[in-house]
């Protein structure tokens, strides 16, 4: 485990964090203020929105470990420290082209075979070559069930034996490079989890939809209503702890009380050291009927 971010980050991050982003940034030209608080902040931002934003320290990138275009990582590095940001690399296994995407039992047997090796190596390759500290982000949310993912919902011995895997291959190539489990944060996420060798920090999922929670629920929900349970389903594993997705949307008062809260130093939350905006439109949808709620932050208002 390296030291990769040091005077950016509080002292315990500095111990693990590192992370990205891809060839679409710097496309925008709204200068955004990060909320209001001393937490790190990060973003994945692909729009560019927060490209003169200097609150934001780490930049996040999403990949597909097929059809991707590895030159465009340089790119990404250069983008980051122009702006003294850190990279966050979620490596997704498949293609985003919906219409070729294996199907679980596939990529199962070519992860378990080492035919997908090639993908993860190459991707490392360049991330080892990069002036930015990096972490790498590697199937994440893998126990969720509602059928987003191809890798989540497997068997957990599956899914950790891919996950150590992987990271084995990463860093045969990169050896500088931190590794963050990023699950969800549902009740049997320990079911997989790879070990202390594999993890340099926790990843966590925080998103809140209003009309979702006032409809489902009956009652809204604050961001230390969704998160404080999640935090404590991984707080005994005794690694640094992120928000690794985050996003919100609802009216003028449900924002405002999310955008003051969530960058916040909690002392019940000692070991959360950054949060991580997800500013673009939901991929997959909600439960319920509730559709692709769109948390880039031009459009998550309902007023």
């Amino acid at each position: 485990m390296t030291n990769v971010i040091p005077n950016m980050l509080s002292t315990k991050a500095a111990k693990t964090l590192g992370t990205v982003m891809l060839a679409t940034i710097g496309l925008g030209t709204m200068v955004s203020a990060a909320p209001p608080g001393p937490l790190p902040f990060g973003v994945y931002d692909p729009e560019g929105t927060f490209k003169d934003d200097a609150e934001v320290s780490i930049e996040h990138l999403f990949l597909p470990w097929e059809d991707v275009f590895l030159p465009s990582l340089h790119d990404a590095d250069a983008y980051a420290q122009e702006r003294n940001r850190v990279l966050l690399v979620t490596i997704e296994p498949w293609t985003w082209t919906v219409s070729e995407r294996n199907r679980p039992e596939t990529l199962i047997a070519g992860i378990q075979s080492g035919d997908y090796d090639h993908y993860m190596r190459s991707i490392c390759e360049v991330l080892n070559k990069v002036q930015s500290p990096v972490t790498v982000r590697w199937a994440q949310e893998m126990e969720d069930k509602s059928g987003q993912f191809i890798w989540s919902n497997w068997q957990p011995e599956v899914y950790i034996s891919s996950y150590k895997r992987m990271v084995d291959v990463c860093r045969s190539e990169a050896p500088k490079v931190d590794y963050m489990w990023s699950p969800l944060g549902f009740e049997n996420l320990n079911l997989y989890y790879p070990g202390d060798d594999y993890v340099d920090i926790i990843g966590l999922s925080v998103f809140g939809l209003q009309r979702w929670e006032t409809n489902t629920l009956g009652f809204e929900q604050s961001f230390k209503d969704i998160f404080e349970p999640r935090y404590n389903r991984v707080l005994g594993y005794g690694k640094p702890i992120m928000v690794a997705e985050l996003g919100y949307s609802g009216n003028a008062a449900y924002i405002e009380e999310w955008e003051n809260s969530i960058r916040q130093i909690y002392p019940e939350f000692p070991e959360l050291i950054a949060v991580s905006y997800f500013n673009q439109k939901e991929v997959y949808p909600w439960p319920n009927g509730f559709g692709i709620p769109d948390w880039r932050i031009e459009h998550r208002t309902d007023e």
